[in-house]
């Protein structure tokens, strides 16, 4: 956009890791890369953007500085165990010394987990280290490598994430894997990535974030910090998110979004909830995006713990500007905002049916992302809450 302020959205942050933010920025991967000690890194991506011209210039940035540099896109939109080992394999076979995670959460997981694996131990299984207890001291900690996170959606946040979520599919199971050292040591935030974005993926990606943000804002525990950076990523949202969706080339939006993205993995720290315990399994079972499927649930699981989030919803609504406080306010702004966003209403809409609902339901009681949920529901609440959503029954 040409009232673009380039230098009003340029910055270098250090919370929570290393953060070069600003359009352009893409320009010094190799000088993060060589920062970290990196001199073959090996650059993950999907198989989609492999073949766009922003992976070849920053494929040929790289060689031009002088590191050795290769790629892997070997890595479905719901990656599994088998991407993983199959990255782990090229890593080794190129003998690399890190990792460049390029591209959306999927492709930003598969790296961290490649690079938690590919120098450990053979008998070290990656499910091993689900996030469950202190698995992830099983790992060795000196063997975890150096990862450069590049995103080009505005979503998982998984550039500031110290997990993966990656499909067991041998039991059809998404699985978090953990390891404190999977932080990136350096992330890389350029809008002009994210400029080409397609609306519906902007949307899909960008209610992702919501996602975080709220369910963070939602989760029980004791954590301010993590509160005053949910409620604010959310603010960026509700502002920002509309108008990438609507003009791709707003670099101030399309910037406002990577920032409340990465707002919203670092306040989920407090915990997730019924969102992602009911997007694991069904992403799982039917191979949905992930994002999309956060946004349709999204009203249905805030109906759902009404009873235990009446006051955060108050103060939501204030600092949203909202008309009325309280639950049923951002129920219906969360409506209107997927409206304008072209959201489906109903999980049937995504080529999803109630075959399985009673496993859903379970799946989601087991799932890590359950434990954060302000009312412990049990599988038969989380099955409903699946019907509803599959019916469009709000």
């Amino acid at each position: 956009m040409s009232d673009f302020d380039l230098a009003r959205y340029r910055a270098d942050w250090n919370y929570p890791t290393p953060i070069r933010i600003g359009a352009g920025r893409a320009e010094e991967l190799p000088a993060a890369c060589r920062a970290l000690g990196m001199r073959a890194p090996l650059l993950i991506t999907d198989p989609g953007l492999a073949a766009l011209p922003m992976v070849e210039q920053a494929l040929a940035r790289c060689r031009e500085a002088g590191l050795a540099v290769d790629v892997f896109s070997q890595i479905q939109g719901n990656p599994t165990g088998a991407n993983v080992a199959a990255g782990v394999a090229a890593f080794r076979a190129g003998d690399h010394d890190g990792v460049i995670a390029f591209g959306g959460g999927s492709g930003l997981d598969a790296a961290k987990a490649v690079a938690l694996m590919a120098r450990q131990p053979e008998s070290l299984s990656l499910w091993a280290l689900e996030d469950r207890g202190d698995n992830w001291r099983q790992a060795d900690a000196d063997a975890v490598l150096p990862v450069v996170a590049v995103p080009t959606t505005a979503g998982t946040g998984s550039e500031v994430g110290r997990a993966a979520v990656i499909t067991d599919a041998e039991v059809q199971v998404k699985r978090i894997i953990f390891h404190p050292r999977m932080l990136p040591g350096a992330v890389i935030l350029d809008p002009l990535l994210t400029r080409e974005l397609p609306p519906a993926l902007t949307a899909a990606t960008g209610m992702d974030a919501l996602s975080h943000c709220l369910e963070a804002w939602c989760a029980p525990g004791y954590h301010p910090q993590a509160e005053g950076i949910a409620v604010e990523g959310m603010r960026r949202i509700r502002d920002a998110l509309p108008r990438a969706y609507l003009h791709g080339d707003d670099l101030a939006a399309r910037t406002d979004m990577l920032v409340a993205s990465m707002m919203g993995a670092t306040a989920f720290q407090r915990g997730l909830g019924a969102m992602h315990a009911l997007a694991h399994p069904l992403g799982a079972l039917f191979d949905a995006h992930h994002g999309l499927l956060n946004a349709v649930l999204m009203p249905y699981v805030l109906r759902a713990n009404t009873r235990a989030i009446g006051e955060p919803m108050v103060r939501l609504a204030r600092y949203l500007d909202l008309p009325q406080p309280g639950v049923a306010a951002v129920i219906d702004w969360v409506l209107a905002l997927r409206e304008r966003l072209g959201i489906p209403h109903a999980l049937s809409e995504l080529g999803i049916d109630d075959s399985r609902a009673e496993r859903v339901g379970q799946m989601a009681v087991e799932d890590p992302s359950a434990g954060g949920n302000p009312i412990a529901f049990d599988a038969a609440a989380y099955r409903g809450i699946f019907e509803a959503a599959l019916a469009g029954r709000l």
